[in-house]
């Protein structure tokens, strides 16, 4: 019998496109919730090198890093709802935008909410310029990942669950029907996904934590 541990914490973006796929998937598996102040022996165990969370532990083997998880989960259990596409090229390209989100788009995005004055008008101008090039790529289509919900889908999964406590928290909005009509209807059918819908997290104690790690930033 095969046996699936996800060590992760319930408000990070990265463990949650876990669940997601795993959801998807309906692979039976256990969430382990680190206290990330206080890390336990077995996640240094199975993350010794970057200390980190999400770690995924397959048969006591574990995967690090979450768009390396992703892609392993999919080959893995490649019978049921497949993430990436067959074709080469387009694997490339799911790979490469999944990337630009996580180096490029999330840490803007979070920093236009955490930084002030000067600092977080230069935030927004970046944070803008990202989310336009995500307006295009949905040009035309149902889901990022094309017609059908896919791999790029789950990478940019934090886009619709994390954005509006954060634009709470900066007290701005971002995502508006007007400039970004795509990306609004794409939230929209991303949050219906059952699979998506069950594990949603409590909007306001997301704000909360996101208000109080702004606080405490001093920036």
């Amino acid at each position: 019998m095969e046996k699936v541990k996800l060590f992760g914490t319930w408000s990070s973006p990265f463990v949650k496109r876990i669940v997601w796929a795993l959801n998807l998937k309906n692979i039976e598996h256990e969430v382990i919730y680190e206290d990330l102040a206080n890390k336990s022996p077995e996640l240094l165990k199975y993350n010794p090198i970057h200390k980190k969370v999400p770690v995924l532990v397959h048969n006591e083997i574990s995967i690090c890093e979450s768009l390396v998880i992703l892609q392993y989960i999919d080959e893995t259990w490649k019978n049921t709802c497949p993430l990436l596409p067959k074709d080469p090229l387009d694997r490339a390209k799911e790979r490469f935008w999944a990337r630009f989100g996580d180096e490029e788009v999330l840490p803007s995005f979070f920093g236009y909410v955490m930084k002030k004055g000067k600092d977080q008008e230069e935030a927004k101008e970046t944070t803008l310029a990202h989310l336009k090039r995500i307006e295009q790529l949905l040009s035309e289509k149902k889901f990022l990942s094309g017609e059908s919900f896919g791999f790029l889908d789950i990478a940019f999964g934090w886009l619709a669950e994390y954005s509006h406590p954060l634009e709470v928290v900066a007290g701005l909005k971002l995502l508006d029907e007007d400039s970004f009509p795509n990306l609004c209807a794409w939230k929209d059918r991303f949050l219906e996904i059952p699979a998506i819908k069950e594990s949603w997290p409590d909007q306001e104690t997301l704000i909360a934590k996101f208000q109080e790690s702004k606080d405490g930033s001093g920036k």
